[in-house]
C-alpha cells in the first residue's frame, strides 16, 4: 500500500483527504497545515491520522511514496522539492486539483453505471415474462426473477451456464445460427411447465451479439380464456339471483346512472325498467335524497334511511353500500324495504317482547345509563345488594329509575331463573292489595274464586318482588309486611294456615320514611326491616353529564315507539336540557322527547334546539331551599345558617352536581350528603 501525505489542509485539502481515505491502494499518514483547527486538521484526528503544523519532519521519511501539497503556495512547493528523497513523488495543488477532479469524475461515472444497470434490472424483473438472454458463447446473460418463478430455477446457478446445461429444449442456439426469428411456439420446461415463447436474435451493428427468448406461462392464458367464456354466464347468474329476491334492489354505476334492478323493485316503487335504468339515481325519488349519490361521493355505507319513492309516493327504508373493484368504487347497490312490512314486523316483535317481559326481569345493569360518580356509586352498591339475601330499599324521586334497578337487582342475584313480581303498592284499595299479596281461600269474600287464588308472595317464591311506592302502605298492611319479612310465612285472606315462602323483598319510596315516622305515618320497626340495604338513586339534575347519554338511549326507545328515525341531537340542544331543573327526571326528559319527535318532520333525523319545547329552568334563588343568613341568635346557630348557605351557592355553582360541589368545598362526597341531610338539602 503506498503512503501519502497531505500538505494543506484547506477546502482542497480536506476534500482529497476525504478522496485518499476511501481509496484501498493509498493510506494517509499525516496531514500538515499551520492552522490547527482548519478542517483537513480535524478530519484528520477524527480518523487517528497524524497531524501538525511543521511538514519538514516528513522530508526525511523514505517511506512516502506520495506527497500532495495543497495550500497553492510556490515557495512550499520549491521547498518540499529540495528537502525530499529522490524516491518520494511530489503532487503539486494545480496537478492534485486534476487529479481529484478526474477520481470524482471517476466515481461519477461508476455511480451512473450501476445505476443505470439498477434501472435495467428493474425493467427485467417487473415484467411478468420470462426473459433469458445468452451470449455468442451461448452462456447465459439475463436470467430474470419470472424466468425463475416459472422454471423453478435461480438465476445465481443460471447465470454464467451454458444454456443447454440449464434449459436443453430453448432453442436458442438455432436461434443464434439461423439468426431468424421465432414467434409464439409453444414449448415443455423441465419442471413440467407448459409456455408459449418468441425467440429473437440480438443484433448489434450489424452483427449477431446473442439471442433472446421472451415466454409467458400459458397457464394464464388458458385461465384468461376460461374466464373470459364463463363472463356471460357469471352475468346471467348474478342476474337470476338478483331478480330471485324478494327484497326490491337497484344498481347504479360509479356516476350514478341505473344500471339494474328486479321485480321486486317495480312491484314496490311501481316503476319499470325504462324509468330508472339509464336515468340518474335521483329518477325514482319523491321526497328525499338519494343515498346512492350520497354513497357514491363518501364511499360509506347507509342504513336505515326513509325515503319516499315511485310516483304513488311509497314509504320506505333504504340501506345502500358502495360497489368496490380492485379498490375503487364502481358504483353502488341499494335493498329497499317497504315500511309498512316494517312496522308489521316490528310490531309482532313487540307483542312476543310483552309476552317474555310478564315472566321476568326486563333489565339489567347494562342498560342503567350513566356515567356520572353518583350514578357509578349507586349501581355498585346495588351489585352488592344482589350478591346477599338482604332486604333492598330503593330511595329516589319520582322518575330516577328505582323500577328499573330492581329488575337490575334481580337478574344479578342468585334468584334470576325464579320470578320477578312487580306491585304498585299505591296503585290498588288496601283490601284489593291483601288479596293480592297473600292470597285468598275459597269463599272468603263475595266473588271469591272456587279453589282459592295463590297471592303474589306464592307466585314470587324462591324469587323477588318489588314493592315499589312502599311508603303508600296503610298502617294494617304495613303489620302484616312486617310478619311477613320477621317470619317468612304468610297466611291467605280468609285462611289460618301459614304458608312458608323464600322471597326476597326489593322495595322503593320517594317519601321521606324518617319523617313519616316522626308524623306517625309509617312504622319504625318495618322501616328497620326494609332499611337493611338502602340505595339513594339520584336525580337526574345531580347527573347533567348523563344527559347526552341518557338522550341518546330514548331516542333509540322512542323511534320504536312512534316509528321515527331521528339518530342525532345538536350540542347546543343538549346544553338547553342541562340547564333544566328536571323536577320529573328521566320520566319527564323522555316525555319532553317524546312531545319533540312528535311535532318534528317525520323524515327529520337530528333534533335542533328550536325542536325543543320552552323548558322553565328551575331559578336558585325561588327556592324553598335558600334562606338568608342571619345575624341574630347563637353562634352555633349563626355558624350553621351561614355553613348552609355555603353549600348552597356551591350546588348553585356547579347544577346541582355533589362531586363538583364537594371537591369545590374541599370535603369528601359522604362529608357534603351528611351536611345536605343536616341542613334538610336532600
Amino acid at each position: 500500500m503506498k503512503r501519502a501525505v497531505i500538505i494543506g489542509a484547506g477546502k482542497g485539502g480536506t476534500a482529497l483527504f476525504r478522496m485518499l481515505m476511501n481509496m484501498e491502494h493509498i493510506q494517509v499518514v499525516a496531514v500538515y497545515d499551520l492552522n490547527m483547527s482548519a478542517p483537513g486538521i480535524v478530519e484528520a484526528k477524527r480518523n487517528n491520522v497524524k497531524t501538525g503544523t511543521i511538514w519538514q519532519e516528513v522530508c526525511a521519511d523514505d517511506d512516502v511514496d506520495f506527497i500532495f501539497e495543497s495550500t497553492g503556495r510556490p515557495d512550499v512547493l520549491t521547498e518540499v522539492r529540495k528537502m525530499v528523497s529522490p524516491q518520494t513523488m511530489i503532487i503539486p495543488s494545480q496537478l492534485a486539483r486534476l487529479f481529484y477532479s478526474l477520481m470524482k469524475e471517476k466515481d461519477q461515472l461508476i455511480i451512473r453505471l450501476d445505476e443505470q444497470k439498477s434501472i435495467q434490472e428493474t425493467i427485467l424483473n417487473s415484467t411478468h415474462d420470462g426473459m433469458i438472454a445468452i451470449n455468442t458463447d451461448e452462456r447465459i446473460l439475463i436470467f430474470n426473477e419470472a424466468a425463475e418463478r416459472i422454471s423453478g430455477m435461480k438465476a445465481e446457478h443460471a447465470i454464467g451456464c451454458k444454456i443447454q446445461e440449464v434449459m436443453h429444449s430453448s432453442h436458442l442456439p438455432r436461434v443464434l445460427k439461423t439468426q431468424q426469428a421465432e414467434h409464439n411456439r409453444e414449448q415443455q420446461l423441465q419442471n413440467g411447465a407448459n409456455v408459449i415463447t418468441t425467440r429473437v436474435p440480438m443484433i448489434e451493428e450489424g452483427r449477431c451479439i446473442g439471442a433472446l427468448a421472451v415466454f409467458k406461462d400459458i397457464t394464464d392464458i388458458v385461465e384468461m380464456a376460461n374466464q373470459v367464456t364463463n363472463l356471460k354466464g357469471i352475468q346471467t347468474m348474478l342476474e337470476a339471483i338478483i331478480h330471485s329476491s324478494d327484497d326490491a334492489i337497484s344498481v347504479v354505476d360509479e356516476k350514478g346512472i341505473g344500471l339494474m334492478i328486479n321485480p321486486a323493485y317495480t312491484r314496490l316503487t311501481g316503476l319499470q325498467r325504462e324509468n330508472v335504468i339509464g336515468k340518474p339515481a335521483t329518477a325514482d325519488i319523491s321526497e328525499g335524497e338519494s343515498m346512492h349519490l350520497q354513497v357514491l361521493e363518501t364511499g360509506k355505507a347507509v342504513r336505515g334511511v326513509s325515503l319516499k319513492v315511485g310516483p304513488n309516493k311509497k314509504d320506505v327504508i333504504v340501506n345502500v353500500a358502495p360497489i368496490i373493484v380492485d379498490g375503487k368504487k364502481r358504483g353502488s347497490v341499494g335493498v329497499i324495504h317497504d315500511v309498512s312490512e316494517l312496522n308489521s314486523l316490528h310490531g309482532q316483535l313487540e307483542r312476543a317482547k310483552k309476552r317474555i317481559q310478564t315472566l321476568e326481569a326486563k333489565y339489567s345493569f347494562n342498560e342503567i345509563i350513566g356515567t356520572s360518580d353518583e350514578m357509578k356509586i349507586a349501581i355498585e352498591q346495588a351489585k352488592l345488594a344482589a350478591l346477599t339475601p338482604a332486604t333492598i330499599l330503593l330511595r329516589g324521586e319520582s322518575g330516577t329509575g328505582k323500577e328499573l334497578f330492581a329488575h337490575a337487582i334481580h337478574n344479578e342475584s342468585t334468584r334470576k331463573h325464579h320470578s320477578f313480581i312487580r306491585v304498585n303498592c299505591a296503585a290498588l284499595s288496601e283490601q284489593l292489595l291483601e288479596s293480592e299479596l297473600f292470597g285468598y281461600e275459597e269463599g272468603a269474600f263475595s266473588g271469591a274464586k272456587r279453589g282459592g287464588k295463590r297471592g303474589l308472595f306464592e307466585e314470587a317464591n324462591n324469587g323477588s318482588i318489588f314493592l315499589d311506592e312502599l311508603g303508600e302502605l296503610s298502617s294494617s298492611m304495613q303489620a302484616k309486611l312486617l310478619r311477613v319479612l320477621q317470619e317468612q310465612e304468610i297466611v291467605r285472606v280468609g285462611g289460618t294456615k301459614p304458608i312458608s315462602i323464600n322471597v326476597r323483598v326489593i322495595a322503593a319510596t320517594n317519601v321521606n320514611l324518617e319523617q313519616a315516622i316522626a308524623e306517625e305515618r309509617f312504622r319504625e320497626d318495618l322501616y328497620y326491616r326494609i332499611n337493611k340495604f338502602p340505595i339513594s338513586i339520584p336525580p337526574l339534575r345531580d347527573r347533567t353529564t348523563d344527559l347526552e347519554l341518557l338522550v341518546r338511549h330514548l331516542l333509540q326507545k322512542l323511534n320504536k315507539d312512534y316509528g321515527r328515525y331521528v339518530q342525532e341531537i345538536s350540542q347546543q340542544a343538549i346544553d338547553y336540557l342541562a340547564q333544566y331543573h328536571w323536577p320529573g327526571n328521566v320520566r319527564e326528559l323522555e316525555n319532553v322527547l317524546a312531545q319533540t319527535m312528535i311535532y318534528m318532520e317525520p323524515s327529520s333525523q337530528k333534533i335542533e334546539r328550536e325542536h325543543l319545547p320552552l323548558l322553565s329552568a328551575l331559578e336558585p334563588s325561588n327556592s324553598p331551599l335558600v334562606r338568608n343568613v342571619h345575624d341574630e341568635g347563637t353562634l352555633s346557630q349563626m355558624l350553621n345558617d351561614y355553613e348552609r348557605s355555603v353549600i348552597i351557592k356551591a350546588l348553585e355553582r356547579t347544577k346541582g352536581n355533589k362531586t363538583k360541589a364537594a371537591k369545590s368545598l374541599g370535603i369528601s362526597i359522604r362529608s357534603l350528603y351528611y351536611k345536605m341531610e343536616k341542613f334538610e338539602l336532600a
